[in-house]
């Protein structure tokens, strides 16, 4: 079996970013830059994945997994002395190693194996991803001979005459032999006019060695879009929700009107549920099935809810698991609560969870009943089938018991005849 690992470039310094945060953790539909690149590089079956860092090495290094390999390219020198750096990684490695950009988020899976299948079944020395595009402005482009093959790819700053008429461009992934392509690396000159290592020169040296170079191409050349302004940035989002969206909608979930429901990456959302108009939904969040969420919900990371709950309109809830058959239909706030299964939150319910220095946890058990305007000043406990009276305020460390009915503020259990 052919083995496969992977080298992500991300050492750039994104200047046109005008950011302090590094451009490769800048999020997309909840998620960083490079974790979707990272994800390719799984599916794909890479055994080892090396990442090549520069600017801000430190803070890329905090988010990366400890399985990842960390090269530092100390000097920017280009793509070309990038890949140099990472080498020692590969000294008794004879496989393929896949090539790939940290700020392109748009990738997808398919594309990248059918890039390797042809690469293995062609026998090739370096298959690399191509595109046609009406504007080619930008892009390295393709260069081939009279009989079709790629021979060369020429920057832009290097094109000339009928060159910058190609509408055929390189994308910036690549399958290499691992032998090819650090011999081929010690042959690339610096480009005199940004004093740069091109990668890109590799393949015109190892055409003119006669080695074989392949072309894969794909049909959707949006999928070589890097990330290098914010405008690159939210043309990314608007195009990684899109596909979300779809994907949730295909697995039998009800989304009234895409056009301003926002999905984040990693959420799961269970069949038969139906997502109105204007809800947000983040980042490490499930939400079971036969649920009804929106419109203008807001569901923030941590959330958990299980199925057939209703989560209604200017509802907020953060880190917070609801048990089956709970209906929260009106505006309010439930931060760091488990609540059970069959409860009724009131229109303004607020758990305060945050007193300035810590945030705590609210307790509602199955069945209880929040009234109205209830606030709930964390940690606080209502018991099964207890209940609060419109406007109560259940004051830190209260404890409602199962049946009993607080009210007022402060909140007090309110006495049973049977009590006196």
């Amino acid at each position: 079996m052919q083995q496969l690992r992977t080298i992500i470039l991300a050492a750039g310094k994104g200047t046109r970013m005008k950011s302090q945060t590094p451009k490769v953790l800048h999020h997309v539909c909840g998620r960083p830059l490079i974790d979707y690149v990272l994800d390719i590089a799984g599916a794909a079956g890479s055994l080892k994945t090396c990442v090549v860092l520069g600017h801000q090495i430190e803070k890329v290094k905090e988010h990366l997994s400890s399985d990842i390999e960390i090269v530092l390219q100390a000097q920017l020198l280009g793509t070309a002395d990038a890949v140099r750096c990472a080498q020692k990684f590969f000294t008794d490695y004879d496989g393929d190693i896949l090539l790939l950009c940290g700020d392109t988020p748009l990738l997808r899976r398919e594309t990248v194996r059918n890039l390797i299948q042809r690469h293995r079944k062609t026998k090739a020395d370096v298959t690399f991803l191509t595109a046609v595009v009406e504007d080619s402005r930008g892009y390295g482009r393709v260069i081939r001979d009279e009989n079709g093959r790629a021979i060369a790819i020429r920057e832009e700053n290097d094109a000339a005459g009928i060159e910058k008429t190609i509408k055929e461009i390189n994308v910036g992934v690549y399958c290499f032999r691992s032998r090819t392509l650090f011999t081929a690396l010690t042959k690339v000159k610096k480009n005199s006019r940004k004093g740069e290592f091109y990668l890109t020169d590799v393949i015109e040296i190892l055409t003119a060695e006669g080695r074989r170079v392949e072309t894969a191409a794909t049909p959707d050349a949006a999928e070589g879009r890097g990330v290098n302004t914010r405008v690159d940035l939210a043309v990314c989002h608007a195009m990684i929700r899109q596909r979300i969206l779809e994907d949730v909608m295909l697995s039998g979930v009800t989304i009234v009107d895409p056009s301003t429901t926002h999905i984040d990456a990693d959420v799961k959302i269970g069949q038969d549920t139906i997502i109105r108009p204007f809800t947000v939904i983040e980042h490490d969040v499930r939400v079971g099935g036969h649920c009804v969420i929106g419109p203008f919900a807001r569901l923030r990371p941590g959330t958990r809810i299980k199925d057939f709950v209703e989560i209604g309109n200017f509802a907020e809830i953060s880190r917070t698991v609801i048990g089956e058959k709970t209906l929260m239909k009106h505006f309010g706030f439930l931060g760091d609560a488990r609540v059970g299964s069959a409860v009724n939150i009131g229109a303004g319910t607020v758990t305060a969870n945050f007193d300035g220095h810590t945030k705590s946890e609210t307790t509602i058990l199955d069945g209880a009943f929040i009234g109205s305007d209830s606030v709930l000043v964390a940690p606080v406990k209502v018991g099964k089938k207890a209940m609060t009276g419109a406007g109560s305020v259940v004051t830190r460390g209260q404890v409602v018991p199962d049946g009993r009915i607080v009210v007022g503020v402060p909140a007090r259990i309110l006495e049973k005849k049977n009590d006196k």
